[in-house]
């Protein structure tokens, strides 16, 4: 049917609405506003300016966005959440092979604002939480494009327009809060949204003040925003001692760290895959650091830092542990290539107690020559429960992130496992939701369940918690269960997976992605 291409001349709330309705369609989509942009003909401002609700749309406008994006963009309404359908109680075969990391991608984007040089990203991940931090980069000035699909070129203009910043989508991750280091070299005074990312209870921000105050770094937080201001006279004059061996928190003060002139000391610091990913690039742009792995750096910092530099981040180990737990609980026999060893050493000498059998390869280097990866190849195995409880501890302890896959391997064990998870406030409670697919998993308190195993596990239809991790443990377990199973309200996942129910497909899964 024909339709119109008269202008329209909505309020500002319609504009706002159809904003929203543009964004929300993009990123399910994958896509940056450069992307759209080009398949429009048009240009980044133009999709940013629409996307904010700044610009008058036309109908043709609307269908060509439509078009592009492959949604009814003209439709009266927001666009209806993703759902995934698994068709369970099938065995995987093959090899997969890992995505580089999510965490480090975002430090490392981050990171780029230190560099006045132009900075290539080699290899990076096209997920959400990438997406968002590249909208919230072009909405203050930097330039960026991705070429062969997964490379992308960063240019930081001299002077960043912070008040243009996309605020709503910067308020969606938590990420935000690493631009606090890079900032506080650029400007005496500037605000930050508030961090947003997974809901995980209460997550402090204080130990990113202790962090970066050595720096002259004072945040006021009033309504919605960080308020931040620098006192130049200030220095670090004795060691950083960060009281929370955070992995965010040690990028923050690594970032301040690395244009100051001088040399600073960070103590208690994570030594994480994501921290050492920051540490090899912030090295090529010329920051002298000693004691990477360990929990002490020293970083000979330099102040101004004008390097043209590309650098490959490495392979997600979550992510890695994420297709291994597809392969235990669905007794396949399954090849995992490219996973960081280094990162991974804890959690299969917890799963080889537990009776799984695997094999690895030699180790090879990534494509950044710094990290030792291998190919994982698991076995069908008979699993019993750990006698000890199972934790998560700072690097080189389990990996946090990794916990919650330890739910529903224990919940395909023999006997009984206890799962405590001490870092979030309400993660675990979660886990409960394995109990719709028959599992046996029994809350003790907000941050201990015990799982009762062997599972018969059944489909049924679940809401996707609003957690990432847990968000994929429960995909897993319907990889398992027999029948039907229904994921609903599946974005989350998009947070930190480019495309896993697309990529587990070719390994034999039945997913199938629909809306309603």
């Amino acid at each position: 049917m024909a339709v119109s291409t008269e202008q329209l001349t909505p309020t500002g709330d319609h504009l706002s609405q159809i904003g929203t309705l543009i964004r929300d369609a993009r990123k399910h989509r994958g896509l940056t506003q450069v992307q759209l942009a080009d398949r429009l003909g048009t240009s980044q401002s133009a999709v940013h300016r629409m996307e904010q609700g700044q610009q008058n749309v036309s109908i043709d406008m609307l269908q060509r966005v439509g078009h592009a994006l492959q949604d009814d963009i003209v439709s009266i309404g927001r666009p209806g959440p993703t759902h995934l359908r698994v068709h369970g109680g099938v065995k995987l075969s093959g090899s997969i092979a890992v995505k580089s990391s999510k965490n480090a991608g975002v430090a490392l984007l981050c990171a780029a604002l230190l560099n006045k040089g132009r900075t290539t990203l080699r290899g990076v991940a096209r997920i959400l939480e990438i997406h968002r931090i590249l909208d919230v980069l072009g909405s203050i000035g930097v330039e960026y494009a991705w070429v062969n699909e997964s490379d992308l070129v960063l240019d930081v203009p001299n002077d960043l327009d912070l008040a243009a910043m996309d605020g709503e989508t910067a308020r969606r991750t938590r990420s935000i809060i690493m631009m606090l280091g890079p900032l506080l070299h650029r400007y005496d005074e500037f605000a930050l949204p508030y961090a947003g990312g997974c809901d995980l209870g209460t997550r402090t921000v204080e130990p990113h003040m202790v962090a970066l105050r050595p720096f002259g770094l004072q945040v006021t937080a009033t309504t919605g925003n960080y308020h931040a201001a620098v006192d130049r006279s200030v220095t670090p004059q004795r060691p950083i001692v960060l009281t929370e061996r955070g992995d965010t928190v040690t990028e923050n003060a690594l970032m301040a760290a690395a244009r100051m002139d001088g040399v600073t000391t960070i103590r208690n610091a994570s030594p994480n895959y994501m921290v050492q990913d920051l540490c090899f690039f912030l090295e090529l742009l010329g920051v002298r650091i000693e004691g990477i792995g360990t929990t002490t750096l020293v970083v000979h910092g330099v102040p101004d830092i004008s390097v043209d530099v590309e650098y490959a981040p490495s392979e997600d180990p979550v992510e890695a542990m994420s297709l291994l737990t597809a392969a235990i609980i669905t007794h396949s026999e399954l090849t995992v290539t490219r996973a960081p060893i280094e990162f991974l050493e804890i959690e299969l000498a917890i799963l080889e107690e537990m009776g799984l059998r695997y094999d690895l390869s030699p180790e090879y280097p990534a494509a950044n020559g710094r990290t030792r990866l291998v190919d994982i190849t698991v076995h069908p195995s008979e699993l019993k429960a750990p006698i000890d409880k199972i934790h998560p501890m700072p690097f080189p302890g389990l990996n946090i992130d990794n916990l919650p896959f330890f739910a529903v391997i224990a919940a395909g064990a023999e006997g009984s496992t206890t799962v405590h998870d001490w870092v979030y406030d309400n993660r675990a409670i979660y886990l409960t939701e394995l109990n719709r697919l028959g599992a046996r998993v029994k809350l003790l308190d907000p941050h201990r369940v015990l799982v009762e195993g062997p599972t018969r596990w059944s489909g049924a239809e679940v809401l996707c918690p609003p957690a990432l991790r847990p968000a994929v443990v429960v995909l897993l377990a319907m990889l398992a269960a027999k029948g039907t199973s229904v994921l609903r309200n599946v974005d989350i996942i998009a947070r930190g997976y480019e495309q896993l129910a697309e990529r587990l497909t070719p390994l034999g899964a039945q997913i199938e992605t629909f809306r309603d």
